[in-house]
This record gives structure tokens, sequence and C-alpha cells, in this order.
């Protein structure tokens, strides 16, 4: 019986160990969870490497608005093209109507205006006329005395010795091209009009170094044929104030004779001429002392300020004397000199 209590004992005492082993079977998976917890460990770079693949699209919209910025930029000349647009050109009548205005303040401004050129008969201005191609017109009266004390007409002129003409006439320019052009007229005039002047346009352009320019001076102004006289001045005018926009004289001739009547030709050309030399200049035309400014489309290419642009006056205008040694009673600025007397 004890063997057999002996032997329970035993047994008891034998499954106490067997209880305590337990818990260490239990203790030997612990490290598999911090074992998980590395392989968790290794995926922690991929939600750091996102973060980056996020910044680069960050810097997209940063460049979305400078586009916006330009094409806002564009439209903004636009609304200051609109006024220029609104603008509406001169009618032809209304151009008409200012340049006949224009005519009418100039008569009142230069009431005394005339051919600038000394003659005594129509031989003399055509012979003058020639002579002013390329010169002044106090140039050409400080030459012509002596010229036409030698050769007072167009037979002594004809038979002249080139040599001396030439030396006479060189103070004008072109002086061997000039008495080429003075010796062929006056034998034509000689040998085809009986000595005289023709009073015909169609047959003074037949003359040695005689145009439309030349013929329309002499008709105007020795027989009182209306003429328009397109010279530099003239024609620089006439473009300035958009009377034309031909550059061709005889054009130029056409746009303005059609403006006014025929009776007017002559003596608006004078003072489209007497305007030119003494105001409207070609390089600095004095705007700001020009008393039809307001009538004007191109006032302020010149001298807009007063003080300065009077300044600018010529002849008699200025105070100076003007381009004829033998001017017109009514002329109010003094003669002009003699050559070499200053």
């Amino acid at each position: 019986m004890a063997s057999k209590s002996g032997t329970g004992s035993t047994t008891g005492a034998e499954l106490e160990p067997e209880a305590k082993l337990k818990p260490k079977s239990k203790a030997t998976p612990a490290p598999e969870p911090k074992g998980k917890s590395k392989s968790k460990a290794t995926p922690a770079p991929e939600p750091k490497s996102k973060p980056k693949s996020k910044a680069t699209p960050t810097s997209e919209p940063k460049g979305k608005p400078k586009p916006k910025a330009a094409t806002t930029a564009k439209p903004e000349p636009e609304p200051k093209a609109k006024p220029k647009s609104t603008a509406k050109p001169e009618s032809h009548l209304a151009m008409v109507r200012r340049a006949r205005r224009i005519n009418r303040e100039l008569a009142e401004l230069y009431p005394y205006a005339h051919p600038e050129l000394d003659f005594r008969n129509a031989f003399e201005l055509l012979v003058a006329t020639v002579l002013s191609a390329q010169t002044t017109d106090l140039r050409v009266n400080q030459t012509t005395p002596a010229l036409f004390a030698a050769y007072p007409t167009p037979e002594d002129m004809a038979a002249a010795v080139p040599e001396e003409m030439e030396e006479i006439i060189r103070p004008t320019g072109f002086f061997r091209a000039k008495t080429k052009s003075l010796m062929g007229l006056s034998a034509a005039l000689r040998d085809n009009f009986d000595g005289e002047v023709p009073g015909r346009l169609e047959d003074l352009v037949t003359l040695p170094g005689v145009g439309r320019k030349t013929a329309n001076v002499v008709l105007g102004n020795a027989f009182g044929v209306p003429g328009i006289t397109v010279d530099t001045h003239f024609g620089r005018l006439v473009r300035r104030w958009k009377w034309t926009d031909q550059e061709d004289p005889v054009k130029v001739e056409a746009d303005v004779a059609a403006i006014f009547p025929k009776s007017e030709w002559t003596m608006l050309s004078h003072r489209v001429v007497f305007h030119g030399r003494r105001i409207c200049h070609a390089r600095k035309p004095a705007c700001g002392a020009c008393p039809i400014a307001p009538l004007c489309p191109s006032y302020g290419e010149g001298e807009t300020d007063p003080e300065k642009a009077r300044k600018l006056l010529k002849y008699e205008m200025g105070g100076r004397p003007g381009q004829r040694l033998s001017p017109p009673p009514d002329y109010p600025g003094a003669p002009a000199p003699a050559l070499g007397a200053g």
C-alpha cells in the first residue's frame, strides 16, 4: 500500500515540472513578434519616398501662373489702338475749303507778294528764271545787271562769246550749262520768233532750258496769263498742307489747279513761295511763329516755341533785306545789296 501511495506521490511530483515547462514553450514564440517588427521596419522607407513624389507635382502649379500673366499682358495695347481707328480722314470738300482759307490768309499776310527776280521785260524774266536753277534769286539778281548790260537783246546774247558769258554768270553756278541754254534759247528766239518771247506755253517749252515751271513764271508775270509755278518751295508746302501727295511737278500742278479758280493761280504761287522762303522752311519750319498754324496738318514738324520760332524768320519777316535789288514800291523790306556790297 505504501508503495502505491509512493508511486502516486512520485507521479504527482513528476507532473508539476511538466506544468512549469508549459510557460517556457509559450515564451519561445516571443522573439517572433520582435522579428516581425523588424520585417515591418523594412517598408518604412516606402512612405518616405512618397512625399518626394508628391513634391514634384507641387512645382507644376508654381509654373502655371507665369503663362497666365503673359496672356493677360497681351490685350493691354488693344484699347490704346482703338482711338486711332475712330479718327475720320478729311474729306476732299473739307480739304478744298481749308486750302482756300489758307490762300486767303496768305493774301492778308503777304499783300506785297511778287516774283523775286528783277526784270524789265519778258526776255530778262526768261533769262533770269533760267539762271535761278540751283541757286537763289538773290544771287541771280546780283548777277543779271552785268549780263543784261553786255547782252540786252536775244540777238546780242545769241552772238556772245561763250567764255565771256560764262565768266559773268559764274556766281550762279553751273555756268557752262547755263551759258549753253541762254545762247540756245536766244538763237531760237531770233530765228523762230522774230527776237520776241512767245506768249504761249507750247511755244515757250520748245526753247532750250525752258520747262513748264519757267514757262508759267514768264506767262504769269510778263503776259498776265495765269499759271502755277511748282518749284521746290511750292511742292514742299502743298504736300505739308495735304493739298496733294504727288512728287512729280506736273501732277502737283494739276492737283492744285483743280482746287483754285484760274484767276488765283499766279498770285497763289507767289504767296506759297513767299511763305516757304520766310516761315515754312525745309529743315526748320517756324511753326511757333506761323499765322496759319491752326490750318496746317503738319504743325509740329518744326520749332513750336514762339520765341525760338521767331528767330528762324527770314527776309522782311525777320527784319532783313529781301532778294530783289529793285523791289516793288509796296515791298516793306529793304532792297538786297548789290554783288560784293555785303
